[in-house]
């Protein structure tokens, strides 16, 4: 598959309850070192649709340019996990309960939801098909290393996306870091 970032080699895996996921391939990665990996949530309205209220788009651009510049690596485009797994409809709620002053977190409370419903064994299950029991993870959150790791993929090393703030989702950032332990720099 031709990118912007170079060509990626897809695989398209289907879970238990029909969810299709796309393992985007980059050069030879089952041979050592642990190649990085980005296990990507999607975000339509990031991703797609470009919003600046999260930087989920802009991590992915990272993500594809990193795996880029080392020539291997792989890129999980994990379906189902819109807004930290409430799905479209709800977080598209969350974003008009942020109008009116709640942040991420405080808005899917406000609508009886998890803060994070996501899972990582589909996660797990794919990197393990494509022959991977360690990776180099590019993330910024905790949760998605120790997800990992129970399901048996040793995370060697977390690697950080640093995506500059913007006023329309310093907000964001800030909640990401202090309320779900996300390592981020403090932005102004």
């Amino acid at each position: 598959m031709p990118t912007s970032h170079g060509d990626f080699q897809a695989h398209v895996y289907v879970a238990s309850g029909g969810k299709q996921h796309i393992a985007c391939v980059m050069g030879d990665v089952e041979d050592p070192p642990p190649p990085l990996v980005r296990v990507h949530s999607e975000c339509l309205t990031g991703d797609v649709l470009r919003s600046l209220r999260c930087d989920c788009g802009a991590q992915l651009d990272h993500a594809m340019a990193a795996i880029a510049a080392e020539g291997r690596g792989v890129l999980l485009y994990m379906r189902g996990h819109e807004g930290r797994g409430i799905g479209i409809g709800h977080k598209i709620r969350a974003y008009a309960l942020q109008e009116h002053g709640l942040d991420t977190v405080e808005a899917n409370a406000a609508q009886g939801l998890p803060v994070d419903a996501r899972g990582y064994d589909a996660a797990a299950a794919i990197l393990a098909d494509l022959g991977l029991s360690g990776v180099r993870l590019l993330t910024n959150n905790p949760d998605k290393c120790e997800g990992l790791a129970r399901c048996g993929i040793e995370v060697v090393e977390r690697v950080p996306i640093e995506i500059g703030a913007r006023p329309e989702n310093l907000r964001y950032l800030h909640t990401k870091r202090s309320k779900l332990g996300h390592s981020l720099t403090p932005a102004e």
